[in-house]
């Protein structure tokens, strides 16, 4: 029986002459997946490897977008006759993201506990809640605040695909190959965010000549959760190998460098999440006249951009980071979005729209940056830390398990980052009546960042510095 064979029918029959080394049983588990066998990798690893990326790209693209969704929703609720204060908006655009960095941690052990393909398949179901739920809510303006909070923080279920997510793909290819993969999922699914800020607006304003369709915002994207979920089905593979390891996270918590990378990773990714979520709000507020374009007989917003670039440099941030350095480039990256930030606040007083949309494409594309850098740091400082350690016992855990629990555990601190910045935002424009004193703060933390990373990772002579993180 052939590989492809194997793939469309997901099993194995008695008796069937075949040359695979896999072993395929019912409900798609896969048995003896190695691949870091050159030659299972070639011939039959990587096709099917590449088959799951596909479908795990697909489900966390969607995740991204559900996460995003009040985001821009939020924004359009006082046009649409809800009566809630400028905080009961901010709350509404980062309640997802503080349930949604919550989630990544149980998210990370939903693979090994329920098998890749099928919590890819739950988790892709899992977001029709939040998609249904928002476009009952919006449909009536008497829908009561609390409600409206409650659908906002499910919205959060798909900021925890993120981790079950990059679990699940970390277990199919080889250690050479994983960065790209890794890069590959992580950026599709970031590039959720810029599609949902660029598609919803043009759907709820299309042919609306007096009132907003708000529910479509949500309820397009129910057939292609349904298409994902069903792709998942059909054509993904639970690894039983794929195993939890609470023993690696435990010993990872108690690693001082995971603090210190999640630190630096709410600073990037929390800066790319957060910017996100409140961009369409910031826009709104300072430049309502350039809120939307019109396009035909509907409403553009130009905030898709920012996530957008954010996304994109996402790779280029990680490679160069394996050219010249992870910490190097993450100091970069914090130097320049500390400068930024500090542009935007000296800016403002021109009142151009134009300018500082560029400015925050910028700092989207810094931030997208570092993303990349920052995660690619984690695993060469584990390894560092696995050589220069001592062995005490069998029952150690090795440098290997703590990086690939650390990678899920800052990713899901950092992702907190998503909620801080709109509430920091907030704070400024409640106690000031402006967004200044936010931005002052986020220079202040990025240059306190960028002392961090350089003192631990950059300073001369230090064991981090010595092994080229």
């Amino acid at each position: 029986m052939s590989v492809e064979q194997i793939k469309t029918t997901g099993t194995v029959p008695a008796g069937a002459a075949t040359d695979s080394r896999l072993r395929i049983r019912p409900g798609r588990w896969v048995d003896g997946w190695d691949p870091e066998d050159k030659d299972f990798w070639e011939t039959e690893g990587r096709p099917i490897a590449r088959t799951n990326l596909n479908w795990s790209i697909f489900c966390e693209f969607l995740g991204f977008v559900v996460w995003q969704l009040w985001s821009i929703m939020a924004v359009q609720l006082p046009a649409a006759g809800f009566d809630f204060t400028n905080s009961q908006i901010f709350w509404l655009i980062s309640i997802p993201s503080l349930v949604g960095a919550t989630l990544r941690i149980p998210y990370t052990f939903m693979v090994p506990k329920f098998g890749g393909r099928n919590w890819t398949v739950i988790s892709a179901l899992l977001l029709l809640v939040p998609s249904i739920g928002l476009a009952a809510c919006v449909a009536n303006p008497e829908t009561p605040f609390g409600v409206m909070l409650l659908m906002a923080g499910l919205a959060g279920l798909g900021g925890g695909n993120f981790a079950s997510s990059m679990a699940n793909i970390t277990y199919f290819y080889p250690s050479a190959e994983k960065g790209y993969a890794l890069g590959l999922n992580a950026a599709g699914g970031n590039l959720g965010a810029a599609v949902a800020q660029l598609v919803v607006p043009l759907v709820i304003t299309l042919g609306a000549a007096a009132a907003l369709n708000l529910p479509l915002g949500g309820l397009i994207w129910v057939p292609l959760i349904l298409l994902a979920a069903w792709g998942a089905r059909k054509y993904m593979h639970n690894l039983s190998h794929a195993k939890g390891d609470a023993a690696g996270s435990v010993a990872a918590l108690r690693e001082p460098h995971l603090w210190i990378m999640a630190l630096l990773y709410i600073g990037t990714f929390g800066s790319f999440i957060g910017f996100s979520g409140v961009f369409p709000k910031l826009i709104h507020d300072v430049f309502p006249g350039f809120s939307s374009f019109a396009v035909g007989s509907a409403a553009l917003s130009l905030a898709f951009l920012g996530p957008l670039v954010g996304s994109l440099a996402r790779p280029l941030g990680g490679k160069l980071a394996d050219r010249f350095g992870g910490a190097r480039m993450t100091v970069a990256s914090f130097a320049a979005m500390a400068l930024i930030a500090l542009a935007v606040v000296w800016t403002l007083p021109l009142a151009n729209f134009w300018l500082f949309l560029l400015l925050f494409l910028a700092l989207f594309t810094a931030s997208g940056f570092g993303n990349g850098a920052t995660y690619r740091m984690i695993p060469r400082i584990f390894a560092i830390r696995g050589q220069t350690g001592t062995t005490r016992s069998s029952a150690d855990v090795g440098s290997g398990r703590k990086a690939a629990a650390a990678l899920g555990l800052v990713s899901a601190i950092g992702a907190y980052g998503g909620f801080l910045i709109p509430q920091v935002l907030n704070a400024s424009n409640t106690a000031t009546g402006s967004y200044t004193g936010a931005f002052y703060g986020f220079m202040a933390a990025y240059a306190v960042m960028l002392a961090v990373a350089w003192f631990c990772y950059l300073r001369p002579g230090s064991e981090m510095a010595r092994g080229g993180v």
